[in-house]
């Protein structure tokens, strides 16, 4: 495997002016990523206050034996029980087969970054993946894409959930993932690895019920062994450890929604858009209620749900006394439980996610925590060996096609085999006919109304006709062409299928014709976790 680093901007402004270095954005957060001496400084505070250690590690223990606890996960637990260690933590929802490329790349980050900074700062650093499993937007992550003659295809898990439940409750009949995964694999070629591939994710199928533990399987299957450990959101276990925080959030609502509302506004005055969408009287705190998920507003001193309920601030209280686990955080508040509950030293962030922290900066000082260090996760574009030789045929750069796509370049090569000489011929005949009607037109009026429609209908008609010899003719060319322009399709597919391939492409057709090496391989790469877009030709 080799690498190379090229630029990609970030689509999200305000992310990009942070990857940069902007001192703009930088006053939005307490460190700066690109700094060593800035770890250090975090080291320091978090080593100033207390956690929770052995309570957490038990809670992650006990999750994570149901998936797989190896020797490298263990010395993870041990390591987050020692009252030096921090932690590098980043997160996603469950997608199904591990959901697209970014979230493998958010976890590649955060176990290589925790490497990094081991070995830097000489303390115990944990890698440590929260899975959003709270999540109840199961249409984000209920597919993937399959590619089909040259073109990603979305194909679409078939069950459907009526309630809006989190993840983490929706259980799946078996029998209908079972047929679903196997019919993503169909559309794979096979390959020495196929067999076992499909075995091994059938049985996480068998040994799970829900989305999130499907997803918690694979994960735990693939990254182990380098130590990584896996805390569900939603983990009843979890949420009682949370209580504390979560009266907190309850008691001190208003003054956080305040706290978000004055960083919005600061961002504004600065020509930047917030991306965390309020209400006019948010409570950022999500409620279940019959297996459903709703989210709480504040009118009156009351906390309304979204299906119409209505409590009390001390009714609220003694729900989470008695229920913790029917309460769970928003965009605003899981970022300030995760700082509460984890001895974190940097928190991994794809560009969305470092926009949106910077509207939670008053927040988290108004509960005095500081933020962890900001790091924009990796991003890689996986190169294939037979694209890179398709782009080197066409004259394409890799990375022009990341950026751009080829249907520009697609275009002008449709345009260069097109027999021109037949479409002037067609368009002089096209014009002469309609010139033609123009006189016909004239005349038919001239005589009777009626005769006019005949005339336009026809007119129509041989309009269309000659449209569709064009069509016709373009349609033969391309037939005739198709290897060449398949050629365009393929490289479009797999380096820029509709942006980024990260945000389209799923790990599994990539394990299928490399083998599950190709991650351990990935690895082994050497990082820099400074926005740079990673090319990795394999």
């Amino acid at each position: 495997m080799e690498q190379a680093r090229i630029s990609v901007p970030a689509l999200n402004l305000f992310a990009k002016e942070y990857i940069s270095g902007s001192k703009q954005t930088a006053r939005f957060f307490d460190y700066q990523p690109f700094s060593q001496s800035d770890f250090k400084a975090r080291v320091e505070e978090v080593q100033k206050r207390s956690f929770k250690r052995m309570e957490l590690a038990g809670i992650i223990r006990k999750y994570m034996e149901l998936y797989q606890i190896t020797e490298e996960v263990e010395r993870s637990l041990q390591k987050l029980t020692d009252p030096s260690s921090l932690a590098v933590i980043g997160g996603q929802q469950a997608g199904l087969l591990t959901g697209p490329l970014y979230s493998v790349h958010k976890i590649i980050s955060i176990i290589t970054l925790a490497k990094e900074q081991e070995e830097k700062l000489g303390i115990p650093v944990v890698p440590i993946f929260w899975i959003a499993g709270e999540d109840h937007d199961l249409h984000e992550i209920n597919h993937v894409y399959v590619e089909k003659s040259g073109q990603l295809q979305k194909a679409g898990y078939p069950e459907r959930f009526l309630k809006k439940q989190a993840a983490s409750e929706t259980v799946y009949n078996k029998q209908t993932m079972i047929e679903w995964v196997t019919s993503i694999f169909a559309c794979l070629k096979e390959t020495r690895y196929t067999n076992q591939l499909l075995k091994d994710v059938i049985k996480a199928v068998n040994e799970q019920s829900t989305f999130t533990g499907f997803f918690a399987s694979l994960t735990a299957a693939l990254f182990s062994r380098y130590g990584l450990l896996l805390i569900d959101a939603a983990d009843p276990a979890l949420r009682a450890l949370e209580a504390p925080f979560f009266k907190q959030l309850i008691l001190q609502n208003n003054e956080l929604s305040a706290a978000v509302a004055k960083n919005q506004n600061q961002i504004r005055e600065l020509n930047f858009q917030p991306v965390i969408e309020t209400s006019e009287n948010p409570a950022n705190l999500f409620l279940i209620e019959e297996g459903e998920r709703h989210l709480l507003e504040k009118s009156n001193g009351l906390f309304i749900s979204k299906s119409g309920r209505s409590y009390t601030e001390n009714e609220l209280l003694q729900l989470l006394e008695s229920t913790p686990e029917a309460f769970s955080n928003n965009v605003v508040t899981r970022p300030l439980m995760q700082e509460w509950l984890f001895p974190t030293l940097a928190f991994i962030a794809g560009p969305g996610e470092i926009a949106y922290w910077a509207e939670l900066h008053e927040a988290f000082h108004y509960f005095q925590m500081k933020m962890p260090v900001i790091v924009p996760r990796l991003n890689i574009t996986i190169v294939e060996r037979s694209i890179a030789s398709i782009a080197a045929e066409a004259n394409l750069s890799i990375e022009s096609i990341i950026q751009n796509g080829v249907q520009e370049e697609k275009e002008l090569y449709i345009e260069s085999i097109r027999d021109q000489h037949l479409h002037d011929l067609v368009s002089e005949m096209k014009h002469d006919l309609m010139k033609s009607y123009e006189k016909i037109e004239a005349r038919a009026g001239e005589l009777h109304n009626g005769l006019s429609e005949i005339v336009k209908k026809n007119k129509q008609y041989h309009e269309r006709q000659i449209d569709f010899l064009i069509q016709k003719s373009d349609m033969i060319l391309e037939q005739t062409h198709s290897a060449a322009l398949l050629r365009y399709d393929r490289l479009e597919s797999s380096l820029h299928p509709e942006g980024l391939q990260e945000r389209k492409w799923n790990i599994y057709p990539f394990l299928n014709s490399y083998g599950p090496d190709l991650l351990h391989q990935m690895m082994k790469q050497s990082f820099q976790h400074d926005g740079s877009h990673y090319l990795l030709f394999i």
